[in-house]
């Protein structure tokens, strides 16, 4: 279950939920600290300037062994909705080993939060029976391509782009509120009407996220562009280099669009916008 490269750390930790400042969410909880899925576009590796790791971002995962000891029952969760996670997938690979994520949960039942999960695995149905004790529980699924090969490249550890949909599916099934999320979008690759289509009856709403370029990963989401789609190249520097928007304001619009003709909410959460208004 351990990647070879990858080092693999239990570590104690004094909370395990944190207040979050992202939209609609009360709390998160990661119960990992690093990922193994090792996408090549993750913008969560700032994180590692706040650890003594030298290790690249996705080469290391410390696992807080002690997170579910520290949940308290006491009603102060009741009715805030919790994320898990914020910037680490709650079932990465060594999930199936640690089991923290559904531990976690368990502990989470008696107190009843609004539970959300986001993730690109399909280990999460292995946690349908828990999820279903919760009076509010949705699973996300992220996706960015139906493309096997580019998702091997982009996201190497992740569930395969099908078998996260064959997950949503199961979660719908079950009686659990789902949604997909596609994201991250890279122009003109993310096969984005595709994936609703698929993804449309087992999905109660779409959310939305652009592509974010950072000084850690611009390097290697240029050089994916260059060996697959080279021809791509310019308009991704017209986007992230000349910082050209236009394309995003017409995807929000389409985005939009997509939503009215299937009746769906749409929830679009673009960068560039919120750099715009501060």
């Amino acid at each position: 279950m351990v990647c070879p490269g990858i080092k693999v750390r239990k570590i104690k930790v004094n909370g395990i939920i944190t207040k979050s400042r992202l939209p609609n969410t009360d709390y998160v909880i990661n119960p990992y600290l690093g990922c193994q899925h090792g996408c090549i576009y993750c913008y969560s590796e700032f994180i590692k300037r706040f650890t003594n790791h030298r290790e690249d971002w996705e080469e290391f995962v410390d696992v807080k062994i002690n997170a579910p000891e520290l949940i308290r029952v006491g009603k102060r969760y009741r009715n805030k909705r919790i994320l898990l996670s914020s910037v680490t997938d709650p079932y990465q690979p060594l999930e199936a080993k640690y089991r923290l994520t559904r531990r976690i949960l368990e502990k989470l039942v008696e107190e009843q939060p609004k539970i959300e999960i986001l993730t690109k695995s399909k280990l999460v149905t292995r946690d349908i029976d828990v999820l279903k004790q919760f009076e509010d529980a949705t699973v996300g699924i992220s996706i960015s391509t139906l493309k096997e090969g580019y998702s091997r490249e982009l996201e190497p550890k992740a569930s395969l782009p099908r078998l996260r949909l064959e997950a949503l599916k199961k979660c719908k099934e079950a009686g659990i509120k789902t949604y997909i999320f596609i994201s991250p979008i890279f122009p003109y690759l993310t096969e984005m009407e595709e994936i609703i289509e698929f993804a449309n009856p087992y999905a109660d709403y779409f959310m939305f996220e652009n592509l974010n370029l950072r000084a850690t990963n611009r390097r290697k989401v240029f050089d994916f562009i260059r060996k697959h789609k080279l021809e791509l190249l310019p308009e991704y520097k017209r986007i992230y280099e000349e910082k050209d928007d236009s394309y995003w304001d017409r995807l929000k619009e389409k985005i939009k669009e997509i939503g009215e003709s299937y009746k769906k909410e749409v929830r679009i959460y673009f960068h560039h916008e919120r750099l715009k208004n501060k």
